[in-house]
């Protein structure tokens, strides 16, 4: 596939995560977190406008400069804009001028790209496909925490993609667990960070050896039912298992169970982006903060990996039905280097305060994801695909 057909498939690909939703879905914003889906599909538009065709298409004329302070989100180095908290507050412009937004810079991306680019600028195209992928993430889960917080719990689709099983190998059910096992990991060097001609974020690099002790790693992350037997046991009343921070926060918030989970009725129900259903237990569990984590892998007698054991071991245990949290700060490699300029901005601003998540989950476009990317939220939020799995 050319890059022009790669622009198309990601292009395409954001617009279809929002065809099945009512205009009025297009503009909520339940939380600071979340973002209205309108506003991720004109941000996404707008990231090809600012850093590929005004400043590399001479002649190019913007589609509307009042969107380059509607759509910045975080960019101090290219100006004024909206704050985060204000983005469900964008009435206007309306959903159709959003996608008519779409059409004309996707003309004018099109014409660009068949004109021929420069050398030096295909990784930029690349890292925009990127972009708009890890927003394409975003979607689904700010879709679904403004469809799951809505009192009727609607279904975005009919097409449950929210609630994978881990199966057994060999033939066994669809729906069967595999048991829960441990890999060991011996003592020594590993290297880190990514290697090889493909495209990585600029957290991937550089490339470092680090020492590890032997470890375990448990070949699966977490299930449903195994999560519910924590809560039975009174793991959201006990502070034994909670760092001082994750037990103000469960008393701050009055947490007691995952993010979707419902008791009706005396039954557990979790709300998925088919609909509210009942828990089914062999699923992997997801929506879970780094309290949470921490605090259920302490009560299981157990840790969370760091990221380094995750990813030296990332080749002998199957991932990416997860985002799977770490026990690792979100911080920069030894040689780290920002970028000159805007792009410089995109992930060396965000190394405090958060921790490090490894792997993909169902929300993650097909081939974004590799051993080497390194998700990172702060430690109180859940409303990624978030799971655990734990080391000893």
């Amino acid at each position: 596939m050319n890059l022009l057909e790669q622009y198309h498939a990601v292009r395409n690909a954001s617009e279809a995560i929002c065809r099945p939703l009512q205009k009025e879905d297009y503009v909520v914003q339940p939380v600071v977190d979340v973002s209205p889906p309108k506003w991720h599909l004109g941000h996404t538009t707008w990231f090809w406008e600012a850093f590929v065709l005004i400043p590399h298409n001479p002649g190019y004329r913007p589609c509307n400069p009042d969107y380059n302070y509607v759509f910045n989100s975080y960019y101090e180095t290219i100006g004024a804009r909206v704050v985060r908290t204000d983005r469900g507050n964008l009435s206007r412009p309306s959903v159709d001028e959003i996608y008519a937004y779409r059409k004309y810079v996707d003309d004018a991306m099109e014409r660009f790209i068949a004109a021929g680019l420069e050398e030096s600028l295909a990784p930029l195209i690349v890292l925009g496909l990127n972009h708009e992928q890890q927003h394409q993430e975003l979607l689904f889960t700010d879709i679904k925490y403004i469809l799951g917080h809505n009192p009727l719990f609607p279904a975005w689709s009919d097409q449950d993609i929210d609630t994978p099983a881990e199966s057994t190998s060999g033939g066994a059910a669809p729906r069967e667990v595999a048991p829960e096992g441990f890999i060991t990991m011996p003592a020594g060097l590993y290297e880190i960070g990514h290697t090889g001609d493909g495209f990585c974020f600029d957290n991937e690099l550089s490339r470092h050896k680090v020492y590890l002790d032997e470890y375990r790693l448990a070949t699966r992350p977490v299930t449903n039912e195994e999560y519910l037997e924590f809560i039975t046991d009174g793991g959201y009343k006990n502070f034994v298992w909670w760092h001082a921070e994750g037990w103000d926060w469960v008393k701050k918030n009055a947490v007691s169970a995952p993010l979707y989970w419902h008791l009706i009725d005396g039954r557990w129900h979790q709300y998925t982006l088919a609909g509210l259903r009942p828990l089914d237990g062999k699923q992997l569990l997801s929506h879970i903060s780094y309290y949470e984590a921490v605090a259920f892998a302490a009560w299981k007698g157990c840790r969370l990996p760091t990221e380094f054991e995750w990813e030296a071991a990332a080749e002998r245990f199957r991932w990416g039905k997860r985002w799977e949290w770490t026990e690792s700060a979100y911080l920069p490699y030894p040689g780290f280097k920002k970028a000159a300029g805007a792009i410089g901005e995109y992930n060396g601003k965000f190394m405090v305060s958060q921790m490090v998540l490894r792997g993909a989950s169902v929300a993650t476009p097909e081939g974004h994801s590799r051993p080497s990317y390194r998700n990172f939220f702060h430690p109180g939020l859940r409303w990624q695909f978030t799971g655990i799995r734990v080391a000893t």
